[in-house]
């Protein structure tokens, strides 16, 4: 549930592997209508429910990832973004050249194309139990009163208690001029409970259950900081 303009995910992370690939389904259910009442009036109700699509491929030449969240009212898919990036790396090391595409619809509006490119710098353990990733980016916003701008990206991911237990998620802070300011800031922690570690259950049950809190600063056309859960299921697949 990354929301407009987010992140890398914790899946680029693992680039370092060459055969690792990842692809997840993720539900999401939002609280931001019972925590803010701006969030639940007669010209906006904040929607209740988001789907997130996300794949992550490596190859020989870096790898390559895309997301695609959905959200859903009663009256069916209210809005659709997504992200398509590109780490490219001919060498070994751990930099990466970064290239990145954000754009998406929603009702009655659609969100400026956003191109990204930067540098990225790569860390996971030994065991990749653990990592971390800093992107530095020049972005592009179309069609935007001041196009010109620049994001900063960190990621993270900490597998613990033998994979059962699953902290992970991203922090961006980019440029962009609004009503509120000239900077947004945007961090989506997650914490899962994947099921299919406890003893018992199939390995290959991939189910995890959890939750992440949107925090944010002047995003979305909101005024200051936001804290918003959701309470969460992931299936990964094989």
């Amino acid at each position: 549930m990354k929301k407009v303009f987010s992140a890398l995910f914790l899946c680029m992370l693992l680039s370092a592997v060459t055969g690792l690939q990842a692809q997840n389904i993720q539900l999401h259910y939002d609280f931001g209508r019972s925590l803010y009442k701006e969030m639940d009036t007669h010209d906006f109700k904040r929607p209740l429910v988001t789907t997130t699509v996300e794949k992550f491929h490596p190859d020989a030449w870096g790898s390559t990832f895309f997301f695609v969240d959905m959200d859903y009212t009663s009256a069916g898919v209210t809005s659709a973004y997504w992200e398509i990036a590109r780490e490219l790396k001919f060498w070994k090391g751990p930099f990466s050249a970064h290239l990145e595409y954000n754009g998406g619809v929603a009702k009655g509006f659609s969100y400026n194309n956003a191109y990204l490119a930067g540098a990225t710098y790569t860390y996971n353990s030994a065991d990749f139990s653990k990592g971390f990733s800093l992107s530095a980016m020049y972005k592009y916003i179309q069609k935007h009163k001041s196009p010109n701008n620049f994001q900063l990206t960190g990621t993270w991911y900490v597998n613990f208690c033998d994979n059962l237990l699953t902290f992970s998620g991203f922090a961006d802070w980019w440029r962009e001029e609004n009503n509120y300011g000239k900077t947004i800031f945007l961090s989506e922690p997650q914490f899962w409970v994947n099921l299919n570690r406890i003893k018992g259950v199939n390995k290959n049950f991939n189910l995890s259950v959890g939750s992440e809190v949107e925090l944010s600063n002047n995003f979305a056309n909101r005024d200051g900081f936001y804290a918003i859960p959701t309470l969460a299921l992931k299936w990964t697949f094989n």
